[in-house]
């Protein structure tokens, strides 16, 4: 039986006034007005590691190989959602969740992540002129890269604050987490 100051939360026992205390504000920080701008860019920056491992690897062999223009677009966003949610399902299997819930934890924590950064970069390297053409050792290559990895970024952020606030995005990876 759990003593009367424990309580449990998302399957973990957690007791003790200064735990409980740090607890509760790191659920405050998931509630609504409450997300910080810091949490959404960490989560922001977590879901662009993957995307851009997938998207600098599709582009780099779409442009090595000579792939058209628009399948080199579709290898760089099926790699970035590879390399997104297998980054994801890394930290919550071994969290200790099995295969099956990791998959459903990726999706829910990722989807709308990486399909708006995959919109965005994408959007920027076919919009720049002789980007797309540009090859490997061309400076507009990877300008235009790194550019369309940043804007990214910086237009995620505020869609994974609201996600968060919400309890979606990567608040379900945070109910994972080992306390």
């Amino acid at each position: 039986m759990a003593h009367p100051a424990q309580h449990e939360h998302h399957g973990h026992e957690h007791g003790g006034h200064h735990e409980r205390q740090a607890h509760a504000g790191h659920h405050q920080a998931h509630g609504g007005g409450g997300t910080s701008w810091r949490m959404a860019a960490q989560a922001t920056l977590h879901c662009l590691t993957g995307c851009a491992i997938g998207e600098i690897l599709g582009m780099v062999l779409g442009t090595a190989f000579g792939l058209h223009n628009g399948a080199t677009v579709v290898l760089s966003i099926l790699l970035a959602f590879v390399f997104g949610y297998a980054l994801t399902m890394r930290g919550v299997l071994e969290a200790g969740l099995d295969v099956g819930a990791a998959v459903k934890v990726a999706l829910a924590a990722d989807t709308v992540s990486i399909l708006v950064m995959e919109l965005i970069d994408n959007t920027v390297m076919v919009t720049v002129p002789g980007a797309m053409d540009a090859g490997l050792g061309d400076l507009l290559f990877w300008a235009a890269l790194a550019a369309s990895l940043a804007l990214a970024f910086v237009l995620t952020v505020p869609v994974n604050r609201w996600m968060i606030g919400r309890g979606r995005g990567h608040a379900v990876v945070h109910a994972h987490h080992q306390h």
